[in-house]
């Protein structure tokens, strides 16, 4: 027989080191157990509350969990709402952490996925009312996918997993992209598991079918699932196959997620592609992607599914999703869109739809990123760091010569420039260079940029 403890508001639960925990609400449930709002020696936490039956090894996973708030968060990676204190034992019939609480601007990605929710009414009798959700930017979008899957190098650097990677462990800033990844009690040493076998649709293929353990490889195979729902607002796996099924049941998972799972944009197989009236979504998202994500998918989900070793790391997404926020054109007339959406009419020069602008590009790096005003470059961008947040420089307009713009140092550093004629001179931080065509600039370390036509 289940055995669930529910809890009240006013209830005391004691704390292991000492104190009480006052519960001061419910704001959420899963399949593991009950997350309550509460308050610890004068501070606001989560309290998860565990269902006692549906954890499979409970003093291995304390143990686990215990370790886990010793160690601390990875790498002092603030992304993480990690676990900070342990119920004591005896108290109740089960236990549970507290760990810090989601600000409220903060929104939960299976919201951004559905993409609204539906609010109890004030008032008794009144109708439930709706609840949008959208990123305020595609900037914003973008830096919440670099920060996942930073958090996720961050994690597995240490030797961690995750093991239970899905929508609803991320909450994310709409407006800038930050990311707090949650439920990170699921986590364990890379090769260690607990009983967590993932949740369905994000598992990779060889948990589903039952000869994998969670670790490493399968969180990738996760993280790709969690990027791809993300962007295109679709299940990668779940097309024209999948819904001949009518209902999944246990057998239809296993067959469509586990043992014959078949990517709906597999260039060599269109058994699965999206459906008209069903999966508009990544009909009409895949596209407006660059070559190199829908490529990155493409190898996600064909090779990735049949070879873990195969799988995307986490450095190699860091820097196409770091490209990709660079591939966002900000156009003067106010229409935003990836380069995909301009007309290519040169080699190297986009032209807007909407106004016509010529639109330049510059090549730093590895990556061709569009001039427009506004544009940021990022420490990754201009040095050899991994920083995508520290701003290093910016293109602004002349204040006293509207029209011509130019490139601000912010950097820490001495730039070099050279212009077409060949004449070089020094950039210092704080200080601009114009933008020509055939601009160079040496950021220093081997770093050098271009402006192209």
């Amino acid at each position: 027989m289940a055995v669930h403890i529910d809890l009240k508001a006013g209830d005391k639960v004691r704390i292991q080191g000492g104190g009480e925990a006052v519960v001061r609400k419910e704001i959420g449930r899963g399949g593991q157990g009950i997350v309550y709002l509460v308050t610890y020696e004068g501070k606001n936490y989560a309290l998860k509350w565990y269902f006692p039956d549906k954890i499979k090894k409970p003093r291995e996973f304390r143990a686990n969990l215990q370790q886990n708030i010793q160690d601390g968060a990875p790498q002092n990676d603030s992304r993480f709402l990690w676990p900070k204190y342990l119920t004591v034992e005896g108290q109740y019939p089960t236990f549970g952490y507290l760990m810090g609480v989601a600000p409220a601007e903060y929104v939960d990605m299976d919201k951004l996925y559905m993409t609204y929710s539906w609010k109890k009414p004030a008032v008794k009798g009144q109708p439930a009312i709706k609840v949008e959700y959208k990123f305020e930017s595609l900037d914003a979008q973008v830096t919440a996918a670099i920060n996942i899957v930073k958090a996720f190098r961050s994690l597995h650097l240490v030797g961690k997993s995750y093991q239970d990677l899905n929508g609803g462990g991320f909450f994310i800033n709409t407006k800038n992209g930050h990311v707090l990844v949650c439920d990170c009690d699921n986590v364990a040493p890379d090769g260690e598991n607990f009983g967590i076998g993932g949740f369905p649709g994000f598992m990779a293929p060889e948990i589903v079918r039952g000869v994998a353990k969670p670790d490493v490889l399968t969180d990738r195979y996760s993280l790709a699932v969690v990027l791809f729902r993300l962007f295109m607002r679709a299940d990668p796996l779940e097309g024209k196959k999948v819904l001949q099924s009518v209902v999944l049941t246990e057998a239809q998972e296993l067959k469509h997620y586990g043992k014959e799972p078949l990517f709906i944009f597999d260039p060599k197989d269109d058994r699965n592609r999206p459906v008209k009236g069903v999966h508009d979504n990544a009909i009409k998202l895949w596209n407006l992607y660059p070559k190199f994500i829908r490529d990155a998918f493409i190898k996600s989900f064909t090779e990735g599914i049949r070879e873990p070793n195969k799988r995307i790391i986490e450095k190699r997404w860091q820097e196409l999703l770091i490209r990709l926020r660079s591939n966002i054109i900000h156009c003067t007339c106010g229409k935003v869109t990836y380069s995909t959406c301009f007309d290519h009419e040169e080699h190297y020069v986009c032209r807007c739809r909407s106004c016509g602008a010529k639109i330049y590009n510059m090549k730093i790096k590895d990556m061709i990123a569009p001039i427009y005003p506004g544009l940021k470059l990022y420490r990754c961008y201009t040095e050899n760091e991994d920083d995508f947040e520290t701003v290093t420089g910016e293109i602004i307009e002349n204040r006293n010569n509207k029209g011509l713009f130019g490139i601000k140092n912010l950097s820490k550093k001495v730039w070099k420039a050279k212009f077409p004629d060949n004449s070089e001179r020094d950039v210092p931080p704080g200080g601009g260079v114009p933008i020509w065509i055939g601009l160079q600039i040496d950021f220093g370390d081997g770093i050098k940029a271009k402006i192209l036509s």
